[in-house]
């Protein structure tokens, strides 16, 4: 294992009803005036944003709205945010949504005290200091709600790039999951798909000896192939939400990660897909992930036959180990397609021609991946295993 620092000072408010408490909760981390942060209209017709609006207001809280995020949120919104905050001089953010409503969220909050442009933080500054951001989560996916990272598409170019900073983790998130039963099957798939996805590129590493680490990423996988189907099948199903949600923090609060190198090529290879289509971000991750696998199992079999038997229940083949991390990734392949989720570019709506485009986009003038370091040519090879 190698050395690390870890530091994750969010506070989680889990449970049902607690979103009624968001004015609480920004009054405790020093909030006077918010930006509720929000995507689509359901956030509105369900009543969410009401009840936070209340809760700020008994709380005596000031504050302004911006919804509109999309799926992969734009550059242009986080501008129209920036400007927003500084016009009306919020101290505070507060996201209502999932994943996209709090990348964009972190993006402003970094935007506000920053003298330049706010992609300056996307193109590799780093970020040093940030408004404070609360959350109020309705779907279990990213992660956002408790890591320091952020993902945004910005219009020009349609350039997917993310940015990380201690400044922009959450000092507050409030999980209900009760507040994600009434997401689509599809998109609760997505979700699923993406917490694994920030699992295995954890998994995937070339540090020896964590057995720890290793065993509570297991651990997680297990729990999503338990409560995922019965969430897609089910979607009132509370309890198999709830294990979900909290999956779906600690998949990617980085305590998964410590102590060993980390792969990451997958989501990079994937952010290219969803900027050039506009893709669901899980739902390129599973197309994506799989073929990965394929093209870098040889690498280290073991480790893949590792997580075939611990996590896919195959049976080990000592004799030819090979056969068991195949089976392994077959696995995972039937179970992406258990649950609703494409695994071809067909599916997605993209198509081949544009591959070499992509690659470059993806490896810029170097290489990508921290189990395999992956040169331009190597992800057009798993863009092409994905037709």
């Amino acid at each position: 294992m190698d050395n690390f620092t870890f530091y994750s000072p969010t506070y989680f408010v889990f449970g049902k009803g607690e979103e009624n408490n968001a004015g609480h909760y920004v009054k405790r981390f020093g909030g006077t005036k918010v930006l509720i942060h929000y995507g689509g209209g359901s956030a509105v017709r369900s009543g969410l944003i009401g009840r936070v609006e209340k809760s700020l207001e008994e709380q005596g809280i000031l504050y302004v709205e911006l919804g509109g995020v999309k799926p992969n949120p734009r550059s242009g919104l986080v501008y129209e945010g920036i400007d927003l905050c500084r016009r009306e001089n919020v101290d505070f953010i507060l996201a209502v949504g999932g994943g996209s409503s709090i990348d964009s969220s972190k993006a402003i909050a970094a935007g506000v005290p920053y003298d330049g442009d706010f992609w300056d933080f996307y193109s590799g500054t780093p970020i040093t200091k940030a408004l404070p951001v609360g959350t109020v989560l309705t779907i279990a996916a990213a992660g956002s709600e408790g890591s320091g990272d952020s993902v945004i598409t910005r219009e020009e170019g349609m350039l997917k790039r993310g940015a990380s900073g201690e400044a922009i983790r959450p000092v507050f998130s409030i999980l209900n999951p009760e507040l994600t039963e009434t997401l689509p099957p599809y998109q609760t798939a997505c979700g699923i798909t993406d917490i694994m996805a920030h699992l295995f590129e954890r998994y995937f590493t070339n540090t020896k000896d964590v057995e720890t680490t290793d065993r509570m990423i297991e651990g997680l996988l297990l729990a999503m192939i338990n409560e995922g189907p019965k969430a897609v099948k089910e979607p009132g199903n509370y309890q198999a939400r709830a294990n979900i949600m909290w999956a779906g923090m600690m998949a990617h609060n980085n305590s998964c990660g410590v102590g060993r190198s980390q792969d990451w090529a997958s989501h990079g290879i994937e952010h290219e897909l969803s900027a050039k289509y506009d893709c669901a971000h899980g739902a390129g991750l599973a197309v994506v992930f799989p073929a990965w696998m394929k093209y870098n199992y040889k690498h280290d079999i073991m480790r893949f036959a590792q997580v075939a038997t611990r996590v896919w229940g195959c049976h080990m083949d000592f004799s030819n180990p090979e056969n068991t991390a195949l089976a392994g990734i077959e696995a995972f392949r039937n179970f992406l397609r258990g649950i609703g989720m494409p695994l071809t570019f067909e599916e997605l709506g993209a198509k081949e021609e544009d591959i070499p485009y992509m690659a470059d986009l993806a490896t810029g003038d170097g290489k990508i991946g921290g189990f395999v370091a992956l040169a331009k040519e190597d992800v057009e090879a798993i863009y092409r295993l994905c037709l």
